[in-house]
């Protein structure tokens, strides 16, 4: 790290227990103090790398006097304090380090000289792909399938690790990037040689935001600007618009962080904030736990913003402990933060607002159960009103009212009786208790077709379900959202119903953390008994990796 030329004379030291660590206070600046918490972790990162070129002072002081109602047009340099990567984009990033290395040798160099200068971690999570299901084999199936495809690139990455300093690769069957990063690998803040400053990171997926839960500014880049964020080289951008989201009451009964979220997206959405920050505040903001501000930070780039934080406080820290983190660095979290004026107090969070360019506000207490869909996760629906909307969508798709004959007949003949819509796996005709997706189909597009699959004869449809996955770096996170399938699934099976033989059901947890409270809360079995099983732990379906449906 090149030396700050300090020219506000901010560089000073902070006593934290028995530990004294370096640091530059944003209060050195003057209007340093005012900023949203997002742009006062920028302000620090411009007075720890001011340079003269890259970094100056005007560029300092164009922050600290940052016009919240002015459009974008004053570029700095942000210098990330790491770099997170998945396998997909993260090998080509090895790849060229690789080639660094093999260019300095041939020009008579030391290939050990070619390392990361700043932390850069690698975690595989999307190469596992869902070739089976369905029973308890599935796991150890698939990761035997993963390696044996992928035997050269995970040679490549077991070699870099040994080969460069500053590069760590989380193996596979570990968890989802996101996941692991807040988990594991994010700092809070930096302890780098008794210098502290805020963890800052950018990553090579557009959900690197998950981290912004945790108080961590970072977002996703492509491959050129996280080889230079591993390189120690700055990103350009411009200082950015900051729209205050401000949060009040509490989450009802019944409704998850994916309501919450999805809600936040609608809004977000019509409001436009592309190339904006949001950064969530008031005293609603204490009553979310960490899981749905990771939920909430995690969907991003489906706001159309550049990060969606939240500042740290009492709930950074519960989670920092609950995840491992020791006693020192938490002492070092809340000392710095508070140091900063980046802390927010619960009680005075409401009297303390900084300025913002733009404000939006939700009652959490007015959040309702919704979904998204079908294409985009800004097309919420409210899930009373769901029926209607499926019906409705289901005409863009196809206007098809025709099938084969038998199947017709066996919906006229008592395969829709009652007008059940939603519950197809457990009904079927008097003649054979054949199982129907055209169950319910009256003023929905219908085309039965009867199969047999496995041996099994099943009518399908327009409109049927062929994959329900418990999967996303967005839900897997969250202890609520996973306990909440888990105990749906209790009462399912307590209920007698069961998974449609048509749908292709799996489970793949952000992290092994899922496994151990669903083995604690001895819901796996409850799971197993809809057909969710274990298939490993990794992206899958989220990113196509769903594996074959039948044919």
């Amino acid at each position: 790290m090149t030396e700050s030329k300090n020219s506000f004379g901010a560089k000073g030291t902070l006593e934290v227990g028995d530990r004294t660590y370096d640091m530059f206070r944003l209060s050195a600046v003057p209007g340093m103090e005012k900023l949203p918490y997002s742009l006062k972790v920028l302000g620090e990162n411009l007075l720890r790398n001011e340079d003269g070129s890259n970094v100056t002072r005007e560029h300092i002081e164009a922050l600290a006097n940052w016009d919240p109602s002015a459009e974008p047009s004053i570029e700095i340099q942000f210098t990330p304090a790491r770099v997170v990567m998945q396998d997909f984009t993260g090998v080509a990033c090895v790849v060229d380090l690789a080639t660094i290395r093999d260019a300095v040798v041939a020009l008579g160099g030391n290939a050990d000289d070619v390392n990361p200068l700043n932390p850069a971690e690698m975690v595989i999570d999307h190469s596992v792909i869902i070739e089976n299901f369905g029973d308890e084999s599935a796991l150890e199936k698939n990761v035997d399938i993963e390696y044996q495809r992928n035997a050269e690139r995970y040679k490549l990455l077991r070699w870099a690790t040994g080969a460069f300093d500053n590069l760590r690769v989380v193996p596979p069957g570990t968890g989802i990037v996101h996941q692991v990063n807040i988990e594991y690998l994010a700092r809070s803040v930096f302890d780098n040689n008794g210098l502290a400053y805020p963890d800052t990171c950018v990553g090579t997926d557009s959900h690197t935001t998950m981290e912004n839960g945790l108080g961590i500014l970072g977002w996703g880049v492509g491959g050129i600007e996280a080889e230079a964020a591993m390189l120690g080289q700055p990103i350009s951008m411009l200082i950015p618009r900051v729209v205050g989201f401000k949060l009040t009451g509490d989450i009802p009964v019944g409704v998850t962080a994916t309501d919450v979220v999805l809600t936040i997206t609608d809004m977000l959405r019509q409001h436009g904030v592309v190339g904006k920050f949001v950064e969530f505040h008031g005293k609603g903001v204490s009553k979310l736990p960490l899981a749905n501000r990771a939920t909430i930070g995690n969907m991003s780039p489906e706001f159309g913003s550049t990060a969606a934080i939240f500042p740290i406080d009492e709930e950074t820290i519960k989670y920092l402990r609950l995840t491992g983190r020791d006693e020192e660095t938490l002492a070092r979290v809340e000392a710095y933060a508070k140091e900063q004026g980046m802390w927010l107090d619960a009680e005075t969070a409401d009297e303390n607002e900084p300025t913002f360019s733009e404000y939006m506000e939700l009652d959490l207490s007015t959040v309702v159960p919704s979904i998204a869909g079908p294409k985009r996760p800004q097309d919420r629906i409210e899930l009373s009103d769901s029926k209607a909307q499926f019906r409705k969508d289901l005409h863009n798709y196809t206007d098809s009212t025709s099938g084969s004959q038998d199947a017709q007949d066996f919906v006229a003949e008592g395969g829709n009786v009652g007008g059940h819509t939603g519950n197809p796996a457990t009904a079927g005709d008097a003649k054979g208790n054949v199982p129907s997706a055209a169950l319910g189909n009256e003023g929905r597009p219908s085309n039965p077709i009867e199969v047999n699959y496995d041996g099994q004869d099943m009518i399908l449809d327009h409109g049927m379900v062929g994959i329900a996955s418990i999967t996303s770096c967005t839900n897997t996170s969250n202890p609520s959202v996973m306990v909440g399938a888990g105990l749906l699934a209790r009462k399912a099976a307590a209920k007698g119903l069961k998974s449609a033989p048509w749908v292709k059901t799996s489970v793949a947890p952000g992290s092994q953390v899922v496994t151990g409270y669903f083995e604690k809360a001895d819901l796996w079995k409850d799971l197993e008994a809809m057909g969710f099983y274990l298939v490993g732990y990794g992206c899958t379906t989220c990113i196509g990796n769903s594996g074959p449906l039948p044919e």
